[in-house]
């Protein structure tokens, strides 16, 4: 941890190399992202909720709404890129779809929800995998020339729950809550 409140777990850096040991600590982190998640926002009232985590920030609500969004984004691409050779992925506009109504104004509790059914069903798919999967690639077109792989994804996406949840709990310690 650290004391940047746009990054609190850091920056995301792309590993080397993923070993069957990593793939196993990452897929830990999203398997357990829907409780703690769950934790980080237990007991908060709707004021709480809409406070953002940073100056200039999204609040509470926008980033548990965020999560599921963005993973069922993630999801879909292992799902592309299991079943189709280097699959250009399509990207979205997050912070758009964090301005919308239901991520703006909606009950945590449907995301959350979402996060559990979403969770539970990607970490099927994860440790089902086979090696040979996680060399699998999918291309962005905002990395042109680039191949991702799903073990670097699937690092990226640990990452992702690590620091959104961060963003949540840090906010927490701050503030007393």
């Amino acid at each position: 941890m650290n004391d940047d409140l746009r990054y609190p777990v850091g920056r995301f850096v792309a590993p080397t190399a993923v070993s069957a040991a990593d793939r196993k600590g990452f897929i830990d982190v999203i398997t357990e992202l829907p409780a703690r998640m769950r934790a980080a926002v237990a007991g908060l009232d709707e004021a709480q909720l809409d406070t953002p985590y940073r100056p200039d920030g999204w609040t509470v609500r926008q980033v548990v709404h965020h999560v599921p969004d963005s993973h069922m984004n993630a999801y879909v691409r292992f799902r592309l890129a299991l079943t189709e050779d280097n699959p250009v992925i399509r990207p979205y506009h997050e912070a758009r779809w964090a301005e919308l109504p239901d991520a703006r104004g909606g009950p945590v509790a449907m995301s959350l929800n979402l996060l559990d059914a979403l969770h539970a069903r990607w970490v099927l798919l994860l440790g089902l995998m086979r090696d040979t999967d996680f060399v699998r690639t999918y291309r962005h077109p905002e990395q042109p020339g680039r191949s991702i792989p799903l073990s670097e994804v699937l690092a990226m996406y640990a990452w992702h729950s690590r620091h959104h949840l961060a963003h949540i709990t840090r906010l927490r310690e701050r503030m007393g809550w």
